[in-house]
């Protein structure tokens, strides 16, 4: 059985270091589950990813014995937000930050496929928060995107530049939610080699 990794066939998956692109996004449908506060203190945050993962996988497992199609769970993401966008770069206050943690749910599972991962996830024991955990379709359209790689917190320069100067310099303003998307788990990367795709939806200005 072949093992299909969609991070190398959906083209917004990869994105340029240095440099900042447009990208045309479809809408896909995500394992969502919401929160506030800093992902590095709070236990609500914890418990949302292990909720994201614990029915990811389960879903994995229900596609592979069922449905004979097997993939790479997808990499956990998150759209971030604040009253303040400063927050996000000069300030980073992290404190005042609302996030969904998401991950990408393949087309040939449906919402039905998902109940049942979902429910046998809590019923082994999974994490509280996964009564909270959602199917959701998210359509970005147009977006601009960069690959980061270093720290999250040294992410601050990056995202100014693209709110400051990339996005108005090309006629276009920001809309939706930032996004971000983590191409290497942080429990087994050094901050240095973290690689993070930072990711914006736009629209025409004016």
């Amino acid at each position: 059985m072949t093992k299909l990794d969609l991070k190398k066939s959906i083209a917004a998956y990869t994105a340029p270091r240095g440099s900042f692109e447009i990208v045309d996004v479809p809408p896909m449908r995500y394992l969502m589950i919401d929160g506030h506060g800093d992902p590095n203190t709070s236990d609500e945050y914890g418990e949302a990813v292990a909720a994201v993962f614990g029915v990811a996988y389960k879903l994995k497992f229900l596609s592979k014995g069922e449905l004979d199609r097997d993939y790479v769970v997808m990499p956990l993401e998150g759209l971030w937000w604040s009253d303040d966008m400063a927050t996000f770069t000069s300030e980073r206050d992290k404190s005042r930050w609302s996030w969904t943690m998401m991950s990408l749910v393949p087309e040939w599972l449906d919402d039905a496929h998902v109940d049942r991962a979902r429910e046998t996830a809590s019923a082994r024991g999974g994490s509280p928060a996964i009564g909270r955990l959602r199917l959701a379709e998210l359509a970005e359209g147009r977006c601009v995107q960069t690959l980061h790689i270093g720290s999250y917190d040294d992410e601050a320069p990056v995202l100014a530049e693209m709110h400051e100067r990339v996005i108005p310099a090309a006629g276009l303003r920001m809309r939706g939610l930032h996004h971000e998307i983590y191409l290497a788990d942080p429990r087994r990367t050094a901050p240095e080699k973290l690689r993070t795709i930072l990711r914006q939806p736009v629209e025409a200005a004016g």
